[in-house]
């Protein structure tokens, strides 16, 4: 749990863990104005962050890679197998398997290979399905909003006793990300431009919260 804060205005005791905050003040703060980026790299520092393949992207398959073998490990370990905390665990696994998979367009960003009959109907050009025109167009945004939403407010108000979901303390790993989707969307619908495109920064926020979850509980010694 987060250490108490001083401020000159008292005492500050958050409930939540504040490394989300921390992390976005980071990067608005100061590698969105950090300079020479074009020099070494040929774009700015922030853009390269959030670039597509970008190192955010990468962070979020590896993270997403090992949630899935911790998630799993856990599974193993519950004595319980068709518990539904067991059953959970279970689902985190194969659903991180599944979204690291896609991240890399499963393996075509590294080999070079793909599907053609795949890749020709994605907006990308590439082997995953979460870009192909129907799911991106019109369901990836409200599923990132809705189970956002449901990690980092619903699930732990409503389902206490389910240990598998991430607690009150990771909220604001998954609200900030409902947060700019939202605001993103609603964005199109504004009389002035749309708000840019900063997916990979938030959705780093969601990856990270999934891992630190799935650590958090592998580390227990006993299981049910």
């Amino acid at each position: 749990m987060s250490k108490d804060i001083k401020t000159p205005f008292g005492i500050i005791t958050p409930e939540v863990s504040l490394l989300p905050l921390y992390y976005l003040l980071f990067i608005y703060g100061f590698v969105y104005i950090f300079p020479y980026g074009k020099n070494f790299i040929g774009v700015s520092w922030f853009d390269w962050l959030r670039s597509e393949d970008g190192p955010l992207e990468w962070l979020q398959f590896f993270q997403y890679l090992f949630s899935s073998l911790l998630a799993f490990s856990i599974y193993l370990r519950r004595k319980k197998k068709k518990e539904i905390n067991s059953i959970i665990w279970l689902f985190i696994a194969l659903l991180s398997l599944v979204i690291a998979g896609e991240e890399i367009s499963w393996g075509e960003r590294i080999t070079g290979i793909g599907i053609a009959n795949i890749s020709n109907l994605n907006i990308q050009g590439e082997t995953n399905f979460h870009n192909l025109p129907f799911f991106h167009n019109y369901l990836l945004d409200p599923v990132f909003e809705i189970s956002c939403i449901f990690l980092g407010w619903f699930g732990w108000r409503k389902f206490k006793n389910f240990e598998a979901l991430p607690g009150k303390e990771m909220s604001l790993y998954f609200l900030f990300v409902a947060l700019f989707y939202f605001y993103f969307d609603i964005s199109w619908a504004s009389t002035t431009e749309q708000i840019r495109n900063d997916q990979e920064i938030f959705e780093f926020l969601l990856s990270s919260g999934i891992f630190l979850h799935c650590l958090k509980n592998f580390k227990k010694k006993k299981f049910i």
